[in-house]
């Protein structure tokens, strides 16, 4: 999934795997040391000299995180070529030794997935990177997450999740948007992460319809479910602002804002 992905985003760029500075890997469903980049690396054709930046643990926020990670290292050496690449196989928490409801819930729920892109610091493109922030609430580390055992990984889903984001989410958004003297008045189309923000953002029903198509067609597929409807939004034609949003472990809200490209 990552060479399909990673080759996918190269050539919709115009670009080689040898054209890329910088690789960021973003996954939270699977543990691998060497990390993904280095173990495809050959097989891709990626430099010797290519930097890596493997980003793990933020789970469906990975995703929005990355673009922002990506986005920063791009701005700090102008001219490099960031590949950024989510890659998840949520399958592999499925555990027939612990048949409890929140794992059944989530062996129907998600599927595995990849998404990739490419992200300069240059003049064209098809949107550009304005602003970039997390939010992390207290006390909220046991919502979300894996639990470890000597037989695997655990899903760690609490009730309260739904509850939660439609409490504080907004919030959340208003305080990095306010970073940068904007409000959510000032966001044309708020693409998110599925699951409950319609509501905890004050959307009018319907908003959010391509997230709910990438839900039906892929599944909650964790950090690249947002890039999937950020392809989605992307071939539609962005309006003047989006804000990427998404959630994950910690309890950590993530946005990442674009402006269409001129």
């Amino acid at each position: 999934m990552f060479v399909a992905a990673a080759s996918k985003a190269l050539a919709s760029a115009g670009l080689a795997a040898g054209d890329a500075d910088t690789i960021a890997t973003v996954s939270s469903t699977g543990i691998a040391t060497p990390s993904l980049e280095a173990r495809v690396s050959r097989e891709l054709g990626f430099r010797d000299d290519v930097e890596r930046v493997p980003v793990f643990g933020l789970g469906c926020a990975g995703g929005v995180s990355g673009l922002s990670i990506a986005s920063r290292l791009a701005a700090s050496r102008p001219g490099s070529v960031v590949l950024v690449v989510a890659v998840e196989t949520c399958t592999l928490a499925f555990r027939m030794d612990k048949l409890t409801k929140a794992n059944i819930v989530a062996t129907a729920l998600f599927g595995d997935g990849a998404a990739a892109c490419v992200v300069r610091a240059s003049e064209t493109g098809l949107a550009e990177a304005e602003l970039a922030g997390q939010h992390t609430w207290p006390d909220t580390l046991d919502i979300m997450g894996w639990s470890v055992d000597p037989d695997g990984l655990g899903v760690i889903f609490d009730r309260a999740i739904p509850p939660f984001a439609e409490t504080h989410v907004l919030k959340g958004v208003m305080s990095i948007l306010a970073r940068s003297d904007l409000t959510p008045a000032d966001v044309d189309r708020f693409a998110c992460h599925p699951g409950a923000l319609e509501s905890a953002l004050k959307l009018n029903q319907g908003t959010l319809d391509q997230e709910r198509e990438v839900l039906s067609d892929y599944g909650n597929m964790s950090s690249p479910t947002a890039l999937f409807v950020l392809e989605k939004l992307l071939a539609q034609g962005l309006p003047r602002r989006t804000v990427l949003t998404a959630m994950g472990p910690g309890f950590t809200l993530s946005c990442f804002s674009l402006t269409a490209a001129a």
